[in-house]
């Protein structure tokens, strides 16, 4: 399959998602703070919350379009010798004060389906004695990586809970056929920085957006602008947003909506001035141009007019609020067609105000289910049920790895 993503409203063919499993229920109020978890998420409804969310995407894919399940694609890849191996070795090496070598034997002996257990739950039955903490992160999907065009930038975390989910996307990438013509454009980022993909959005096959924000380092960033921009990319904007748990990717309060309008928190994007820097290649070096804010930097560089749809209204409480709950991390079906959370109603409400019809999960895939989903000439926004899933501070754009885009 020819991977590529060029934009973040196109239509969507391929995707990578994790529905939540027993790793979340392992999360108990004194682990959930170093987990990284504001709450503790009821397994049962967060997986039903997941699955009716798949839904609406089945119902908009095209009939070739495929929703990957990274746990399937783990257990193909552990059925490789060399991938096991090339796992195992690199979780002994990056956790190291876990001290993984005294049972390194007792890893290269388990089958895929054990090694997998043990390394998303934290403990199998076929190792006694030793335990690691769960992974309930890997419902976010997004921050392992991001395809840009016909590479992949392969992430770099900036909190050890989450560095076995970027070594098990390495793994993939390396050994999981899925990624074979890809692997060859993939772009790395070094131990010692940070990136994560809630951080990268591609407005377009030349223009990439980068946060630099509390877990995307400015060294990290600049690797990844050189990478990009070898890679063919034009500019890369670079856009300073606050270091708070509230705002902890660039798509917690930005996202694209369709090819000309964003979701956007008016206090941290609209309500700020020069806080993105254009970078761009020039005789082998990276030119910077400081940019007045990023709808002027997006207008410029992409030859046409946005629209920046307030995430809560326009009501500064509601705003926050919203914010809180992911109103602004919606995902883009194709453009115009996007999915999130029902509970933020003033953005909402606000969407229907530029002209976007409203509709509930349960009414899109009625209506569509049975049929070839036109996306042309169509504006949606489809909210779903996410009580459970906000708890773990993502939205629907935290949930999903777009891998090829049409």
């Amino acid at each position: 399959m020819d991977l590529s993503v060029t934009s973040e409203t196109a239509q969507l063919k391929s995707v990578i998602v994790h529905t939540p499993g027993t790793e979340v229920s392992l999360v108990n109020p004194e682990l959930k703070d170093e987990l990284l978890f504001d709450d503790i998420i009821f397994e049962e409804d967060a997986r039903r919350e997941h699955l009716d969310m798949l839904n609406v995407f089945k119902a908009a894919m095209p009939e070739d379009g495929t929703i990957y399940e990274i746990t399937d694609l783990l257990r193909e890849c552990f059925k490789q010798d060399n991938a096991r191996s090339f796992f195992i070795e690199k979780l002994i090496g990056r956790l190291s004060e876990q001290n993984l070598h005294t049972i390194e034997d007792e890893l290269f002996a388990l089958d895929a389906d054990e090694l997998l257990r043990f390394v998303i739950n934290g403990a199998t039955d076929s190792i006694q004695n030793f335990t690691l903490h769960p992974t309930p992160n890997l419902l976010f999907t997004r921050d392992l990586a991001a395809v840009v065009n016909d590479s992949i930038l392969l992430s770099q975390p900036a909190r050890k809970a989450r560095i076995r989910e970027s070594i098990l996307m390495e793994t993939l990438i390396q050994h999981h056929p899925l990624f074979a013509d890809i692997k060859k454009n993939t772009i790395r980022i070094d131990e010692q920085e940070s990136i994560e993909g809630g951080d990268v959005l591609v407005a377009s096959e030349k223009v990439v957006l980068i946060g630099m924000s509390a877990r995307t380092s400015f060294s990290g960033l600049m690797t990844a602008t050189e990478g990009l921009l070898e890679q063919g990319v034009e500019h890369v904007l670079a856009v300073d947003i606050p270091k708070k748990r509230s705002s902890m990717h660039l798509d917690t309060i930005f996202t694209f909506s369709s090819e000309h309008e964003c979701i956007a928190f008016p206090p941290d994007i609209t309500q700020r001035q020069n806080n993105v820097v254009a970078l761009r290649s020039q005789n082998g070096s990276i030119i910077t141009e400081s940019m007045p804010s990023l709808k002027k930097a997006l207008t410029e560089l992409m030859n046409r007019d946005f629209t920046f749809i307030n995430c809560g209204g326009d009501q500064r409480t509601n705003q926050f609020r919203e914010q809180w709950t992911d109103g602004a991390n919606v995902f883009a079906l194709a453009p115009g067609v996007i999915v999130g959370y029902e509970r933020n109603t003033n953005t909402f409400r606000e969407l229907k105000n530029h002209g976007y019809q409203l509709m509930d999960q349960y009414e899109f895939v009625e209506e569509y289910s049975d049929r070839n989903f036109d996306p042309s000439d169509k504006k949606i926004a489809i909210s779903f049920r996410g009580h459970e899933l906000c708890r773990g501070r993502g939205g629907a754009r935290c949930m999903t790895m777009p891998i090829t885009r049409t």
